[in-house]
């Protein structure tokens, strides 16, 4: 599903733009700024990038510029009567809003590293991220000067934390040596190029150049998934994407993207979206109807 460009109504007053949200925009959808989201209340299900997750209350993500992505509440809070709230804080901001070469600077060393690994998308967790959410509750009462050190006390909190953890693996990874962002977008590029016929460990591991041992070693310590539980995920994720777009039946769903039986495919797409593929793709038409 192709994603489109939405334009962030930023305030003229601030470079940061901090709403309070009670209803998602219910579209895969883009934009060029860094945005930072705190589920409050709310559950239901997130796709960003290739990545399609649960989402429960007290979850708080980093996600970076012209990523795609969408949230969606379970359809019990669109129900008649539901006493169901989503309440969510979102922040946004450029990469430049305080000037080309701001975080150059060696002092905000950590943050520039955080602001480009969350091209990736970022899961802030543990402990880090209740601290963030009473720092997020003084940003929104901040202004001036106060309002961008807020920010800036955020950002670098969640740069140093060590309770976080990459949504999308299919973006050039920061923080390693250019050899091995090359060889792992390689593996990426392959895997997205061929997810929909049975790849090989063999055959992967040598496009990586390593042993198929070898392999499963460092593509579980570079990615902290096994290849078989990322391969399920990139499926899952263009099935989602299927079943939002195209007016397919669940059994071409199931072999467009990958699966050899619909057993396999309701199974393990009800383990990662908490729904089977008829229940996700009645619940989209529910919504946008």
């Amino acid at each position: 599903m192709k994603p489109h460009l939405l334009k962030v109504q930023l305030r003229p007053e601030s470079s940061i733009t901090i709403s309070k949200v009670d209803k998602f925009y219910n579209q895969w959808h883009f934009h060029p700024e860094i945005e930072l989201i705190y589920i409050h209340k709310g559950r239901g299900t997130r796709f960003i990038g290739n990545d399609v997750h649960r989402f429960e209350r007290d979850e708080l993500c980093l996600i970076g510029s012209d990523m795609p992505h969408m949230w969606r509440c379970d359809p019990e809070y669109f129900a008649e009567g539901s006493k169901l709230r989503l309440d969510v804080t979102v922040i946004y901001f450029h990469h430049d809003f305080l000037g080309d070469k701001f975080f150059n600077t060696p002092e905000l060393k950590s943050i520039a590293s955080l602001l480009e690994k969350a091209k990736r998308g970022i899961k802030i967790t543990g402990d880090t991220r209740f601290k963030v959410r009473e720092l997020i509750g003084k940003l929104s009462n901040a202004s001036g000067l106060q309002r961008i050190t807020t920010l800036l006390s955020i950002l670098e909190k969640i740069s140093f934390s060590d309770e976080k953890e990459y949504i999308n693996t299919l973006y050039n990874p920061g923080g390693i040596e250019k050899s091995e962002a090359d060889r792992l977008n390689s593996v990426f590029q392959y895997i997205s190029d061929n997810f929909q016929r049975r790849i090989t460990l063999a055959e992967i591991a040598s496009v990586a150049n390593l042993s198929a041992k070898a392999f499963c070693r460092y593509f579980k310590s570079k990615t902290r998934k096994t290849l078989s539980d990322f391969l399920l995920e990139v499926k899952v994720a263009h099935a989602c994407n299927l079943l939002l777009e195209k007016d397919m039946s669940i059994y071409e769903v199931c072999y467009d993207s990958g699966f050899n039986n619909l057993s396999n495919f309701n199974r393990y797409f009800k383990k990662l979206t908490n729904k089977t593929p008829l229940e996700f793709k009645k619940e989209h038409k529910l919504l946008t109807a």
